[in-house]
């Protein structure tokens, strides 16, 4: 049972499949152009479309390390803060900052580059003027920024890699914005990094620069004091006072730099820190002035102090000692410093956002900087004052040119303690590197990388051939005609016979007797096969069917050449056979025949000529035909009268078979009339032109209590579309007519 219903199954997939070949195949001409469209459509474009240069910089962004209170208490795993950190940077390179540096370098550029190495963010109507580079332009400023946001930027997965690619029918303006992007970044990047180094050093620099000049008019007072005869030298103990004095001098004045250069760094990284967190700042800050740690540095601050001041009297024996124990006690006070600070870090950062961790670090640190500079400023103007003291107890005669030279040692002092920290600055700043490293640069393209010419050619054909198919399928779908012998089938109507396409000349009409003609053909052998057909469509009957109607549902299916064709058929069987022309409103039989239309079937009845006068002979024995004469006012009155009885039973008597050519029955109701008075009554239906509808209102107009109904033709059937056995019969029959040499013609008019 299953293996019958899986052979059920691939007998429907196979009858599917052949159906949409099929299909195929009888629209192959409006197939074939669409896909010849598709093709030189897409050939065209793949010739004068314009080549594209694509251009890559290669980008490695290191994530800052950081300290250890600054990583996360639990690990991350999968490298999640890692792409979390590349997502930020490649947000960054898409910011409208990084353009505006990008747009200033092609500005700068523009003017000392050749202008048709240019082009997207070039002026589209300034090159028009090609023979005069100074009316090219560029796109205004906003233009090129909603340019460059087109710009390919991308993480190379599961590494700290960043590719930026630039796309342009220029490969120099390829490489020249991949490159532009990736110094934009890095020069971003780098002064991000030194930024508080940078702060520093300015300062440093001005005081600096101050302090110099203070030096300078020093020791332009000291020499202005000495050119007036004043004191040119001093005794030993003044020389000692004013070295001492001098000295805690500048390191006070250096302490101050200290505290203002502290001050500064501390007031920028607050900044920063409020815009992300408010709160955290006081947060910082009270932990900062905690008492322990304010004690701590303060008494850090006060043995360094003394330190000095013992390092300033060295000739005293016991001074060494001194500065010994002092170092001693400073690391130790140093070491529990540092542990404090560790334990308040902890307690800060754990629960602070990853993004302000490093920021809150910085601002921490410092703070108690500050507050050790602070300490040790104030500690050193308590030493100062006391030597001040010491000073003012000169001799008068010496206190000036003491006080000048004092001035002049301090200042000295002072500007190399300011110049050795200024290089340090510059140093560290210098020293300071970015996280951004470019690998490998943006290289001039030799290659475009679009367009693909054959991808594009390819995908036009296969986009013709698919929209081609898709139009047979439409078409198919909206097509509501007869096609096969199946869609008659479906509508409960009998099939009687399928009759093929008859390849002749239109203008050619001699072949549409074909059976007379042609009666080795393959249409000839399908018209004997209706006659078989109809002969055995009814065996109750006694004497068999005489009388046949052949009519169709509307004009132009084929109902003549149908009707003549089947009268031949039953004259080449030795049946004396006559067709009736009853179409009184569109006759055509004479046509066939090539007679005269008079005297007819219409005349007779209007005793206007005799019997004997329409009953013309044919050219093929046995077979006789009547044309149908004046057209009458009344045909449907002519039909059903009495006399039309008469005249059938006439026609009985003297022939075997009668066939009758009729209008359409949808049409006018001459063909219902006429169906009730013969023995067997057939629809012709033409392929791909009858519509389903009418057929089936034909049919029911036929079929009536005297059922004389027998079936449907289906004409002008294509062979050549295949569908299942028909097509195999008719590869065999049409192979075989080959051979006997019967040669092929066009298709008739359909009438």
């Amino acid at each position: 049972m299953e293996n019958k219903v899986f052979h059920n199954l691939r007998e429907q997939e196979n009858s599917s499949i052949k159906d949409y070949i099929n299909l195929i195949k009888i629209n192959f001409l409006p197939v074939l152009l669409i896909s010849l469209t598709g093709l030189i459509v897409a050939s065209l474009y793949a010739i004068y479309a314009i080549d594209i240069y694509k251009s890559t910089v290669v980008l490695k962004v290191a994530k800052p390390s950081g300290s250890i209170l600054n990583s996360p208490l639990m690990p991350e795993f999968s490298d999640f803060g890692s792409d979390r950190f590349i997502a930020n940077e490649i947000e960054i390179l898409k910011s409208e900052k990084i353009r505006s540096l990008i747009i200033k370098q092609i500005q700068d550029s523009f003017k000392v580059i050749d202008a048709d190495s240019f082009y997207l963010v070039l002026d589209q109507d300034s090159k028009f003027f090609s023979n005069n580079k100074n009316k090219k332009k560029l796109l205004p400023y906003r233009e090129i920024s909603k340019l460059l946001e087109k710009v390919s930027i991308d993480q190379k997965r599961g590494l700290d890699i960043i590719e930026i690619s630039v796309e342009s029918p220029s490969p120099f303006e390829a490489a020249f914005l991949a490159n532009a992007y990736a110094k934009a970044y890095e020069s971003l990047n780098l002064s991000y990094n030194r930024q508080q180094l940078v702060v520093v050093r300015d300062f440093l620099m001005e005081q600096r620069e101050e302090k110099y000049h203070e030096l300078i008019l020093a020791e332009e007072k000291l020499k202005n004091y000495q050119e007036k005869g004043g004191i040119i030298a001093l005794d030993e103990q003044a020389k000692s006072l004013i070295a001492a004095l001098s000295d805690f001098q500048s390191q006070r004045d250096a302490s101050q730099i200290e505290v203002a250069m502290t001050q500064k760094a501390l007031d920028q990284y607050k900044e920063e820190l409020e815009k992300k967190n408010p709160s955290l700042t006081q947060y910082i800050e009270s932990y900062a002035a905690e008492p322990r740690l304010k004690s701590l540095q303060e008494q850090i601050a006060k043995l360094e102090t003394q330190r000095d001041l013992a390092i300033a009297n060295k000739n005293v024996p016991e001074n060494k000692r001194l500065i010994k124990d002092y170092d001693e006690s400073i690391k130790e006070l140093k070491l529990k410093l540092d542990e404090q600070l560790k334990i308040y870090k902890t307690s800060i950062f754990a629960l602070s956002p990853e993004e302000v961790r490093e920021l809150s670090l910085n601002v921490l640190e410092q703070e108690v900087k500050l507050i050790s500079a602070q300490s040790k400023k104030e500690n050193l103007e308590k030493i100062v004052g006391k030597y001040d003291k010491k000073f003012n107890e000169l001799p008068s005669q010496t206190i000036d040119l003491a006080r000048y030279q004092r001035e002049l040692s301090a200042y000295e002092k002072l500007y190399l303690l300011v110049e050795e920290k200024y290089q340090e600055a510059l140093i560290n700043e210098q020293s300071t590197p970015g996280n951004v490293l470019i690998i490998d640069e943006a290289r001039r393209p030799e290659l475009p990388s679009k367009p693909n010419r054959m991808l594009i050619v390819l995908v036009g054909l296969v986009i013709g051939v698919g929209m081609g198919a898709g139009f047979a399928f439409v078409k198919n779908y909206f097509d509501n005609s007869v096609k096969t012998p199946e869609d008659i089938q479906n509508n409960d109507i009998n099939v009687l016979a399928w009759i093929p396409q008859i390849d002749i000349l239109e203008e050619n009409k001699d072949f549409e007797f074909i059976v007379a003609k042609k009666p080795d053909s393959l249409h000839a052998e399908a018209y004997r096969a209706l006659r078989t057909r109809i002969q055995f469509s009814k065996l109750d009957q006694k004497r068999g069917i005489q009388t046949l109607l052949v009519t169709s549902s509307a004009p132009r299916e084929g109902k003549t050449t149908t009707a003549v064709n089947i009268a031949g058929t039953f004259a080449q069987a030795n049946k004396r056979t006559v067709i009736v022309d009853c179409d009184l409103r569109k006759p055509r039989m004479h046509t066939v025949f090539k007679a005269q239309r008079f005297p007819g079937f219409s005349d007779y009845f209007f005793g206007q000529s005799t019997y004997e006068e329409i009953i013309h002979k044919s050219e093929l024995p046995n077979l006789f035909y009547i044309t149908a004469g004046t057209i009458p006012p009344n045909p449907s009155e002519l039909l059903s009268s009495d006399q039309m009885v008469a005249f059938l039973e006439k026609l009985k008597s003297e022939f075997d078979m009668i066939v009758i050519d009729s209008p359409p029955i949808v049409a006018v109701t001459d063909s219902e009339i006429i169906s009730r008075l013969v023995d067997a009554a057939i629809l012709v239906v033409s392929a791909n032109n009858t519509e389903i509808e009418l057929m089936r209102k034909a049919a029911e107009l036929l079929t009536h209590e005297s059922k004389s109904f027998i079936g449907a033709i289906l004409n002008n059937f294509s062979y050549k579309s295949g569908y299942g056995s028909y097509y195999k019969y008719y590869y065999y029959y049409s192979h075989q007519s080959k051979g006997n040499g019967v040669a092929k013609v066009k298709k008739i008019d359909k009438v």
